[in-house]
């Protein structure tokens, strides 16, 4: 939990002389406020505070209130915590507890704040005011330490400070809201950091020939990353294995389970395995970490021979990569033999076929990220014929490696009209002659 600032107490203008004390009538003489006390007016009109105070009479503690515009400030009056409850509707924006008040049904002999804390339970939302006996500032710190924005001595209240106090306290709490969620806002950036590394690794290709780019871009429905992953490593034989992959849904289970899978496949492609037996242990990886029985995912896993011409492919409900080489169109590699995704059936097999690469080519592999996105406003996607003639045009006028990829993505987000709804992993291979 993000630890909270201190604040330095409002001390209320009868405390440093500034103000009398309330006469008896219950009004105070007017006290031009000093410029350093003047609050700025950005709370909500129409305040309403809830008293939470045990004396039938309770309310005469609380004098005539107005708000920094002059309008009344409106009073609840509650007896007890459970009446509390059931006034404290979403239009109450400051409680005023007098914490003289019994917690029944609490142990309070070694806790004289268990009442606020029950209080605070009840409205993690709302301004929090603490009242105490005069001189007792010991205990209202202590208050103000568990979590009210203030505390005022129960005899030295006056309309002014009062009405001062409720802003002050609307306001604090306003602040210590949004830095909460500020802290917060740098949490989940720090967890998306950690899951990016995780999903997307650094590829293990020394001593290979091959160049590689890749590229991600996150869709706009998330802050965090969705569960697009790849990976890309060369085993001691010179085999160069690739792989990208798609945990259906988005968040941070999905993006979790997306790492598991991505270092799992780097693990088991390390220790040998590749095809079938590879795709069927990650399947019951998936099994046994998914949070639902309903999760799949797709994969493409491609191992490149080591003399670089010659490749085979397996297709798990995956998209097929686009292979281009000169002289020719690119085109999308065969994806007759496509098995099911990872998660949906039981004992599934995943067929391994043989395609051949030639000398000079460029291997694209790829999300449904970056075919699923519309084209202008109609209903109608780009789809995996259009991104092929996308891609040929790039190709034709001369654009390789990351800049291939950049422009690739780029486009689609412009055919879409703003940015993506899914996440898009894009992976590049290219051997040269």
């Amino acid at each position: 939990m993000p630890v909270p600032v201190p604040r330095q107490r409002a001390i209320p203008a009868v405390e440093t002389g500034q103000a009398p004390a309330a006469s008896p009538g219950g009004t105070s003489p007017e006290v031009a406020p000093r410029k350093e006390e003047t609050v700025e007016n950005t709370t909500p009109a129409n305040l309403t505070l809830l008293l939470i105070e045990d004396d039938p009479a309770g309310s005469a503690l609380v004098p005539e209130l107005l708000d920094s515009a002059g309008k009344p400030i409106r009073v609840r009056t509650a007896r007890n915590l459970t009446e509390a409850e059931r006034l404290l509707t979403d239009d109450v924006h400051c409680i005023l507890l007098d914490l003289a008040l019994s917690a029944s049904g609490r142990d309070t002999d070694e806790d004289e704040l268990a009442v606020l804390r029950h209080v605070l339970e009840l409205a993690p939302r709302h301004a929090v005011l603490a009242l105490t006996a005069s001189g007792d500032a010991e205990r209202g710190a202590e208050a103000v330490r568990v979590g009210a924005q203030d505390y005022l001595f129960r005899d030295e209240l006056d309309g002014r400070l009062l009405s001062r106090a409720i802003r002050y306290a609307v306001e604090r709490k306003r602040s210590d809201t949004a830095e909460r969620r500020l802290a917060e806002g740098r949490m989940r950036a720090q967890e998306n950091r950690r899951l990016e590394r995780g999903l997307l690794p650094t590829p293990l290709l020394e001593g290979s020939s091959l160049r590689f780019a890749a590229r991600y871009r996150p869709g706009r429905s998330r802050a965090l990353l969705g569960g697009d992953f790849y990976d890309v490593v060369r085993t001691p034989d010179g085999t160069v294995h690739a792989m990208i992959g798609d945990v259906c849904g988005h968040g941070p289970d999905e993006a979790a389970l997306g790492v598991e899978l991505r270092i799992a496949w780097r693990a088991l492609t390390l220790a040998g395995l590749c095809g079938d037996a590879l795709l069927g242990t990650l399947q019951k990886v998936l099994e046994h970490e998914r949070a639902d029985d309903e999760i799949f995912a797709t994969l493409c896993t491609v191992d490149i021979a080591p003399d670089g011409r010659r490749a085979g492919l397996c297709l798990a409900g995956h998209p097929s990569p686009l292979l281009a080489r000169p002289g020719r169109p690119a085109q999308l590699l065969p994806y007759d033999n496509n098995g099911p995704a990872l998660g949906l059936l039981p004992g599934a097999r995943w067929p391994r076929m043989e395609v051949k690469l030639g000398a000079e080519w460029s291997l694209m592999l790829y999300t449904d990220g970056l075919i699923e996105g519309r084209i202008g406003e109609g209903r109608e996607r780009l789809g995996q014929d259009g991104m092929v003639e996308m891609v040929r045009r790039q190709l034709s006028e001369g654009l390789r490696g990351e800049a291939l990829l950049r422009s690739a993505v780029n486009e689609v987000r412009d055919l879409n009209g703003g940015e993506l709804t899914d996440d898009v992993a894009v992976l590049l291979l290219d051997r040269g002659v």
